[in-house]
């Protein structure tokens, strides 16, 4: 706000100045056009210099200059030699600035006698429209400023209420924030909401396991119940199998973190439930990733999250997401995620990382959800990581670049206040 108040400061003391400059531009032309218009000035010129015509012009130009605060009026001969001026000394000298070939008023900024001026020199004529002198009326540069100084109050003024009221604005601002972070800084901030939606996502992931292992286990337990034990053996094994086969499908090496495959397992089991097929292409070789655990989770859960609605939203069949890890470009991972939904339009695409801007539809078991805030994240940590992301169609995909080494500045890879308070299942063998 202080800033904007110099800017503004600037710019008014800059109008007030042009302002001037005009005014002084129009006083002068118009004085000059007067005098050199009126019967006595032409009489003066025609009579001999120290005739009463001539006294009586110097008087006349003398009040006039003091009544309308002009700095000098000059009335001179058609070749420039000086009738009139404010320093006596001056009168029957030639007339300093320029005389112009036409005989049309002419306005310029000259360096008089009496120094830096802007000055109008308009011809006289005689009865049968010949130039026989010329009147030249200035306002001196120094003169101009002094007008200019007697608004610089009003424009401090003006300034200083625009900065108070942006410092009320400020501090007001400061209180609300304060409300509701306390005293974390930005960055605390930052991370919390990263922790809060990655905890989020995997506390979800979590519980359709949960929900789905606790659905067969109760199956099987009345099937033993009504003494059907080998429909509940056959169910336990298939239960078994299922298992398998999801902790086959998210088969990764060693450098993706425990709590990562666990969140694609989650997805994969909640996107089973709506009907969405999930295939997960982990690369054996992949490049240890540059981003702390809640911030890979929050990426790929989101991400997942996205394309799993879209998938369960969508007319075309089957339905299905593709989850693609893999060493990119030298000195890059990449991460995509592409679904079989229908896509977005143009307006949604402009704005589906903007804070509040949701692409999905909501769902039913989803619609007490804040919206709008998955893809902001994700494209906050991507860019914080030095990453890009990019948006693909047919079929939608989301691919994310990231570099290998963490630019300076950005957020740190090391476990966050929430990120310790999750008991690590990182394996420990091998170096790190």
């Amino acid at each position: 706000m202080l800033a904007v108040s110099v800017i503004v400061t600037a710019l008014l003391l800059w109008d007030s100045r042009r302002a001037e400059y005009r005014h002084s531009e129009r006083t002068t032309r118009a004085l000059a056009i007067a005098l050199a218009s009126a019967p006595h000035t032409a009489r003066a010129l025609t009579e001999p210099p120290g005739s009463a015509a001539a006294m009586d012009a110097q008087e006349r130009v003398s009040r006039l200059r003091r009544d309308i605060g002009v700095s000098y009026i000059t009335v001179m001969d058609a070749f420039g030699t000086r009738l009139t001026h404010p320093d006596p000394t001056q009168i029957g000298r030639h007339y300093r600035g320029t005389i112009p070939d036409e005989a049309e008023p002419f306005t310029e900024r000259w360096t008089g006698t009496l120094g830096p001026s802007i000055r109008t020199i308009a011809p006289v004529a005689d009865a049968s429209g010949r130039t026989i002198g010329w009147v030249s009326v200035g306002i001196t540069v120094s003169s101009i400023a002094q007008e200019i100084s007697r608004e610089i109050p009003l424009v401090l003024a003006v300034s200083g209420a625009f900065a108070a009221v942006g410092a009320v604005a400020a501090l007001a601002g400061r209180r609300i924030t304060r409300r509701i972070t306390g005293d974390l800084s930005a960055e605390a901030v930052r991370e919390a909401l990263v922790s809060h939606d990655s905890l989020r996502t995997l506390s979800e992931s979590l519980r359709a396991q949960t929900h789905e292992h606790a659905n067969r286990l109760h199956a099987a337990i009345a099937l033993l119940e009504l003494g059907r034990p080998d429909e509940a053996i056959e169910m336990l094994a298939a239960t078994a199998s299922r298992s398998q086969a999801l902790a086959d499908l998210v088969d990764a090496p060693e450098e993706l973190d425990p709590v990562v495959r666990a969140v694609i397992v989650g997805k994969t089991a909640q996107a089973s439930e709506r009907g969405v097929s999930v295939a997960v292409d982990i690369a054996p070789a992949l490049p240890q990733l540059p981003l702390g655990t809640m911030e890979l989770v929050s990426v790929v859960g989101n991400l997942m999250d996205n394309a799993i609605d879209a998938a369960a939203a969508s007319s075309v069949t089957p339905r299905a997401v593709d989850l693609r890890m893999a060493g990119g470009a030298p000195g890059e991972v990449l991460i995509e995620v592409s679904d079989s939904g229908d896509g977005f339009g143009a307006e949604a695409r402009r704005s589906m990382f903007d804070w509040g801007v949701s692409t999905k539809r909501v769902a039913p078991h989803r619609a007490g959800e804040g919206r709008g805030v998955g893809l902001a994240l994700v494209d906050r940590i991507v860019r914080e990581g030095g990453g890009s992301i990019a948006v693909g169609e047919a079929p939608t995909t989301f691919s994310v670049r990231l570099p290998l080494r963490r630019p300076r500045g950005g957020v740190p890879t090391e476990p966050s206040a929430v990120e310790r308070a999750v008991p690590s299942t990182r394996s420990t063998s091998g170096a790190r």
